[in-house]
């Protein structure tokens, strides 16, 4: 499978110490089956610190998926977003949670990209205003997308790069 990463640069090497922490699936390398999704993100993260918008491709051996710890998420869920709820609440520290990934228990995860005008929607929650089902509902994003994070070197043997495209 093409799986593709939105960004200021060309990625030539990928430093999970460079990755953002506090992301949807927690601190990771994040990647779309989808090119115009990364092309998108290309073009918010020139927005924010410059650069011109790149998309890199890589091959995903789908294949050696059941090698590593995974953790799908089918459709938007509760489940889903109370996991992204977890991942990016800076004071969560239950890394047993398996509704987390702090500890990066899961090399992979995949699922659904989260609306990303969430802070609100994520405090109505921690504060008990809301429940589940009205947080992913909130969160759902309104065009289908996809995301897949890889959290550990071994996760990342399974991406092969393969070009480089850059936007006006």
């Amino acid at each position: 499978m093409t799986v593709y990463h939105g960004s200021n640069l060309e990625i030539d090497t990928i430093d999970l110490q460079k990755c953002r922490r506090f992301k949807d699936f927690g601190q990771g390398f994040y990647v779309t089956s989808l090119e115009d999704q990364a092309k998108r993100m290309a073009k918010r993260t020139v927005q924010r610190l410059g650069g011109v918008p790149t998309v890199t491709s890589f091959e995903f051996d789908v294949s050696l998926l059941n090698t590593l710890s995974t953790l799908e998420f089918k459709s938007v869920s509760d489940a889903w977003a109370v996991f992204i709820v977890n991942n990016r609440d800076r004071q969560f520290n239950n890394v047993n949670e398996p509704l987390s990934n702090h500890d990066n228990k899961y090399d992979i995860v995949y699922g659904a990209v989260a609306n990303d005008d969430i802070a609100t929607t994520f405090a109505l929650f921690r504060d008990g205003i809301i429940d589940a089902e009205t947080l992913t509902k909130r969160l759902q994003y309104k065009k289908l997308s996809n995301q897949y994070s890889f959290h550990t070197a071994e996760a990342l043997r399974l991406l092969k790069k393969t070009g480089a495209k850059t936007y006006d």
